[in-house]
């Protein structure tokens, strides 16, 4: 399918999407600290979401100072959303709660966050449940973002339920799954196309990204893309 989305990953676990109608997205922002992330990405100065798959700091990264500089709306888990307004002064008017199994609806995108198998804090507390994120863009493509996790069956469910284009999968190991773990996942989703992430940005992320495409592109019909950070992915469309 032709699509109008464009797609950058910049580094570890961190994307800006653009929606058809122009609105800018980014999803886990480690950014100015990333040392995967190029120069002229860690600074973003034109968003309308930060979307969150859970507390850690790899992933948080510069929501707060986004947020304050350009009043993004930012969609988190309750736990998580709660900490960034009470403890970390996260506007109230820009927070958005979610949970596991909720949608919530935007300009012209849902998300639908689900369960990842992983661990959540920020800067010592508790942040919720960690998630999966599953951002569906009206009448284009679905993104499932698998966040920080392990391997599940519930991954198959989530593969017949909202039949995601394209999934983000973690495969740097150490923190989340290898690349065999990461292509078994892939089996179970079944999504036309995959994205490694959350690899090489720091010396314990040994996971080779084409060691998981190999395994990926030799037991599924899932297709692997390597992109380079700062890279649109999407800038051709699908096929």
């Amino acid at each position: 399918m032709e699509t109008a989305v464009q797609a950058q990953w910049l580094g570890h676990s961190a994307f800006k999407l653009l929606s058809p109608s122009g609105k800018t997205i980014l999803v886990d922002p480690f950014l100015s600290q990333n040392p995967s992330t190029p120069e002229e990405h860690k600074q973003q100065d034109d968003i309308d979401y930060i979307l969150l798959t859970h507390g850690h700091a790899d992933h948080v990264g510069d929501t707060l100072d986004i947020a304050r500089q350009t009043g993004a709306t930012v969609v988190a888990m309750v736990e998580l959303s709660r900490l960034l307004v009470s403890k970390h002064g996260l506007d109230e008017d820009q927070a958005v709660e979610i949970n596991k199994g909720g949608t919530v609806a935007f300009n012209d995108f849902s998300v639908t966050m689900v369960s990842a198998n992983h661990s959540s804090s920020f800067e010592g507390d508790y942040a919720g449940d960690p998630g999966g994120l599953v951002i569906a863009f009206d009448e284009d493509i679905t993104f499932y973002h698998l966040g920080d996790t392990n391997i599940f069956y519930d991954l198959e469910l989530y593969g017949e339920l909202y039949d995601p284009d394209v999934i983000a999968v973690p495969m740097g190991d150490y923190y989340t799954m290898g690349p065999e773990e990461a292509a078994m996942a892939c089996d179970l989703i079944q999504a036309d196309y995959a994205v490694p992430v959350h690899y090489a940005t720091f010396p314990v992320l040994t996971g080779d990204p084409e060691e998981f495409k190999t395994y990926t592109e030799e037991a599924t019909d899932t297709e692997v893309w390597i992109p380079e950070a700062g890279e649109n992915f999407l800038e051709e469309g699908l096929e």
